[in-house]
């Protein structure tokens, strides 16, 4: 009986429809469990806006990195371990800042259930932030920081997604 009211309410939907209707209540239910712990409702976009490739999102950032206390309600997750295993600035280029906007985005994404997807964007952000160091250089130096910068970038790119 309750399948045929169900049938009568609700048309025959396409499975991608469907599936796109009960995306959204989840992302509504969410978005407002969200909003009753306190957390404000424009944290993803937020995380999304620090953490692509370019300069001012890297400046917005680090301001916020800078003044933690004014973003506390958004409970972001600001830890990080800076280049892991590898050097924090490696020959010399100071890499530290760019492994540690890296890790913000790591472990925020992860916490928001979005990392797989949004992987490879943190991962050009990461490069792009070592490529503004490099820019610092000129003649040999540039070229051995642009080639460290690959390297470390290439290093990111092939950690299996988990």
């Amino acid at each position: 009986m309750l399948r045929r009211a169900v049938r009568r309410t609700v048309p025959a939907l396409a499975p991608a429809a469907f599936a796109v209707a009960a995306l959204a209540a989840v992302l509504a239910l969410a978005s407002a469990a969200s909003a009753a712990l306190g957390v404000p409702a424009d944290k993803p976009q937020v995380l999304s806006r620090w953490t692509q490739p370019d300069a001012a999102a890297y400046g917005a950032w680090a301001a916020a990195r800078e003044n933690r206390a004014a973003w506390a309600a958004y409970g972001f997750d600001w830890s990080t371990d800076y280049c892991t295993g590898s050097p924090d600035n490696p020959f010399g280029f100071p890499f530290r800042l760019a492994c540690a906007r890296h890790d913000f985005g790591y472990r925020n994404h992860r916490a928001a259930g979005l990392y797989p997807a949004e992987k490879p964007r943190l991962d050009e952000a990461f490069h792009a932030d070592m490529k503004r160091v490099c820019a610092l250089y000129s003649g040999a130096r540039r070229a051995s920081c642009d080639s460290t910068a690959w390297l470390y970038y290439q290093a990111v790119r092939v950690v299996e997604i988990s």
